[in-house]
């Protein structure tokens, strides 16, 4: 076996380590948007400085923290890039799904690189047959595999059948990235930096201890869940941490634009009035209710993680009302956060507009986040409503 030697990190370390990148995350914003994808000097950062590894074994270089310190790192590296942070956090997620894998299949992963990332589309968007040898043959077409040209592996869902057609399953199966062909198709409007192209495979065969069943893991069902010894921070509940996992870069990004705003308005003359931006009671009034919102984000999410945590310590399924709750907190804090950018967007004046403004940049990413399909804000409250009420939540992603 050959493991790297990689950074770990504890508890206290993660948010000063993640600040202390902040400046070249900044310095490389705008290059992040324009290669349309995480480049890699900052890739190397945050592998180097161990904030790669929070989620990951110890046996494989991870430092095995905390939902806590998923967020503290997430949430400050967006301070410098919301593309970068988004990308940090998903490869977090795919570290979670993997320690549910069995070991052949996580050593074949973290000891093929140095550092290893992993990319994903963990929906079942593609169609396996299930051979008489126990092995597979994957085929499909998987869009918005975010950060996979930094990784060196994806984990790809799809729906199993077996040889006479009769869906058995639905899962996710872990590919080396040269076995998929990668496409440049992500041309958008927001989180342009975290490459999130589409892969495709036709007909390609996947050996059986490469496959995660996705049910058992949302139903704690795993071995990893069913063995005493595995680290809590691998028995979170799979719903709520997965979601938490892509919602987290919401909060950096919305701190970021608003510390920009801070910073480029005061003084500057209210167009076609004879107001000073920051001596208009507009601009004050603005500038409050977007900093509460942002901060009634964060204390909504942090609850959340401390909720995560808390069960996953005790090795017990979260009961449903609080899982619910989390599945709709995971599309406020993202609707909360671009909200509040959008009040300074919108009063900041018409130099916003500008492609190299941060407050421009972060507003976009922010409208992104919340149109991801488990962070839309509707399916989020319907859901919690109908346990609210004693109903079935109409989901098993809860």
């Amino acid at each position: 076996m050959n493991v790297h030697a990689r950074t770990t990190l504890t508890e206290a370390d993660v948010k000063e380590v993640a600040r202390g990148l902040i400046p070249a995350l900044r310095a490389n914003e705008l290059k992040t948007e324009a290669l349309r994808r995480v480049p890699d000097e900052n890739l190397k950062m945050l592998a180097d400085s161990g904030l790669l590894g929070i989620f990951r074994a110890k046996k494989w270089g991870g430092s095995e923290l905390s939902m806590r310190a998923h967020v503290d790192a997430v949430a400050t590296v967006a301070e410098g890039c919301q593309a970068t942070a988004w990308v940090l956090g998903v490869y977090h997620a795919h570290d979670y799904i993997i320690a549910h894998m069995n070991e052949q299949a996580q050593e074949e992963i973290y000891t093929s690189a140095p550092n290893q990332a992993v990319s994903a589309v963990i929906g079942p968007r593609g169609k396996a047959v299930k051979q008489a040898d126990g092995s597979y043959r994957l085929t499909g077409f998987w869009p918005f595999a975010s950060g996979n040209a930094g990784a060196g592996w994806l984990l790809l869902g799809g729906e199993v059948f077996d040889e006479s057609g009769n869906k058995i399953d639905e899962g996710d199966f872990a590919i080396p990235v040269s076995d998929v062909e990668r496409l440049d198709d992500w041309h958008v409007a927001g989180l342009q930096g975290t490459g999130s192209n589409s892969v495709k495979c036709t007909d390609l065969a996947v050996p059986a201890h490469r496959y995660i069943s996705l049910p058992p893991l949302v139903e704690n069902q795993t071995a990893a869940f069913l063995d005493p010894a595995t680290p809590p921070v691998h028995r979170c509940q799979a719903t709520p941490a997965l979601g938490m996992f892509i919602a987290t870069s919401a909060l950096g990004a919305a701190k970021h634009a608003m510390e920009e705003f801070r910073r480029v308005v005061p003084g500057k003359r209210v167009m076609y009035t004879s107001h000073v931006s920051h001596e208009w009671s507009a601009v004050q009034i603005a500038l409050g209710e977007a900093a509460s919102m942002i901060h009634a984000a964060e204390l909504m999410f942090y609850k959340a993680a401390d909720d995560v945590d808390h069960y996953a310590r005790l090795n017990e399924k979260m009961p449903m009302e609080i899982r619910a709750r989390i599945r709709m907190d995971i599309c406020m804090v993202p609707r909360l956060c671009r909200d509040a950018i959008e009040k300074l967007y919108t009063i900041g004046g018409a130099a916003g507009l500008s492609l190299k403004s941060p407050i421009q940049l972060n507003a976009r990413n922010l409208q992104a986040v919340n149109m991801h399909g488990l962070l839309l804000y509707e399916a989020g409250a319907e859901i919690y409503g109908r346990v609210l009420l004693g109903m079935d939540p109409g989901t098993p992603l809860i």
